[in-house]
């Protein structure tokens, strides 16, 4: 293929993943019910844990800045901590108990029970976002999963699980993103929407 291709190629794979979520009812409900729980966790006066690795922590602290500072208006700083940009956290923990704990050890230190916990793994499978997980289920409000089409070990702990389906790394990270900033309007828009 040639550059033109490609980029041809790869639009039509993005709108077609995109067409799928589009006119699928029960993912549009598990965003609807995600942003119930952020909006009760705020209520609440709790806070929104972040976790995911390589793209997916920079969509956990993408998120992290819409919430703490704005998306749409001027409100409120909303309370969110994305556990993927602490280098010293990352590494120490890492170093000293392995990668598998980098996300629980950092939970088990900051999160209170009206906290709430959104992690990312487009493979569905990652053993530190499992881990995490597990271990939050006992701890935290509510979390919130999103992932590809794997969805098995994610169903167990999490109140809401929003899959896309495919099974390319790259048009799941882009569905993401999109519903990041849903979520995020969702929830400035139900807090503040007289603050306009």
């Amino acid at each position: 293929m040639n550059i033109n291709e490609i980029i041809t190629a790869s639009l039509k794979e993005s709108q077609s993943t995109l067409e799928k979520i589009y006119n699928n009812d029960q993912f549009i409900s598990s965003i609807e019910k995600a942003s119930e729980c952020l909006i009760d966790t705020y209520k609440s006066n709790g806070k929104i844990l972040l976790a995911g690795n390589g793209g997916s922590a920079a969509d956990c602290q993408h998120i992290c800045a819409e919430l703490v500072g704005r998306l749409n208006f001027d409100r409120k700083p909303l309370s969110a901590i994305a556990l993927t940009t602490n280098s010293s956290n990352l590494t120490c923990i890492s170093n000293d108990y392995g990668y598998d704990h980098v996300f629980v050890r950092q939970m088990e230190a900051l999160a209170l029970s009206h906290d709430s916990l959104i992690v990312y793994t487009t493979s569905g499978t990652s053993k530190n976002i499992l881990s995490l997980i597990e271990q939050a289920r006992k701890k935290l409000k509510y979390i919130i999963s999103l992932t590809g089409h794997n969805t098995q070990q994610l169903q167990k702990y999490s109140d809401v699980v929003i899959s896309v389906d495919s099974k390319k790394t790259t048009r799941i990270q882009e569905i993401h993103a999109i519903v990041g900033h849903i979520l995020c309007e969702c929830v400035e828009e139900k807090l503040f929407e007289n603050s306009k």
